[in-house]
């Protein structure tokens, strides 16, 4: 019998090479690196690490190999306390591998990844036994056809599916997108895929009677939100921090929201519980590292409770 796992996430892993700058460079530029790190990022790793900090069940079933890569993102992973026993192993596979420039003095970052070898979500695995035993399955568009197999068996089981895409030009995105019943996606995405520039405008397009939640976040400006019980979009402002870096602040918000979803919270409490783990994230550097407590988090919500 599989054990009950509050989140269960297939697809996108990566190994972040962070370099910190005091500027992004223009072109034919040098700068000096001020510091480097290595961390274990990708949508949903980093949302599982969110999840499993926020005091979720978690884990992590979708396709790696014996590299170093790959055992680093396992390693990882395992020191969070997700269960990476149901994880495909595939000889040629890799995680993504990124080079994330980090301005230190925009508090920006650019992002450059390697696909290769990187393959999301397996076709045929984990087993239906795996998926429903989970009360929120997490998928991104990493390996469309195993994301939509899974999707459909969570939906069948009853489970919740929360999706964080980012694309949407492989074949299939459209039967995937359709099976999210809580949809979070970034205000630019949120654009490309309904032709809306304004966030509530994009959450009305999205809006489908088989959904439960529509989040379209907008970082600094917070996110518009709208659930079953709701006639048009509402907004959450974003908590005012101090920012250093703002790499992984949206797969924080999918994780912590998962987790909250998975432990019952009402459609606000999770949107606001999200917005601040997000927030006190940007308050750190790097994708993971920075991944507040549940504990945390709680804590930094009664403050504001109070002022």
């Amino acid at each position: 019998m599989n054990p009950h796992y509050d989140v269960l996430g297939l697809g996108c892993v990566a190994v972040d090479d962070l370099l910190y700058v005091a500027e992004y460079p223009p072109a034919d530029a040098k700068r000096q690196i001020r510091r480097r790190d290595r961390q274990c990022g990708g949508l949903t790793a980093t949302a599982l690490v969110a999840a499993a900090r926020s005091g979720a069940a978690c884990a992590y079933a979708g396709v790696l190999g014996d590299d170093p890569d790959s055992r680093f993102v396992i390693d990882c992973l395992s020191r969070e306390g997700i269960d990476v026993s149901h994880r495909v192993p595939r000889d040629d596979a890799r995680p993504i591998r990124s080079t994330i420039i980090v301005d230190e003095t925009h508090h920006t970052r650019n992002i450059f990844f390697d696909l290769t070898g990187a393959a999301g979500a397996d076709a045929d695995l984990p087993s239906e036994d795996v998926i429903r035993a989970s009360k929120v399955l997490y998928v991104d568009h990493f390996g469309i056809e195993g994301m939509t197999r899974a999707a459909r068996i969570a939906r069948s089981a009853g489970s919740a599916v929360v999706a964080d895409f980012e694309r949407n030009e492989w074949p299939g995105f459209n039967d995937l997108l359709a099976l999210v019943d809580h949809v979070i996606v970034s205000r630019d995405f949120a654009g490309r895929l309904t032709g809306e520039r304004q966030p509530a405008a994009a959450v009305a397009k999205l809006w489908t009677p088989d959904r439960q939640c529509v989040v379209v976040t907008d970082g600094a400006d917070g996110c518009w939100f709208r659930g079953r019980a709701d006639s048009m979009a509402r907004h959450q402002p974003a908590f005012a921090v101090a920012t250093v870096d703002t790499t992984g602040c949206g797969d924080v918000f999918h994780g912590a929201y998962a987790a909250a979803l998975a432990r019952g919270l009402e459609m606000e409490e999770r949107i606001r519980f999200a917005s601040a783990a997000a927030a006190l994230k940007a308050m750190q550097s790097g994708a993971q590292a920075g991944i507040p407590s549940r504990a945390s988090i709680e804590a930094f919500l009664h403050d504001r409770d109070r002022s």
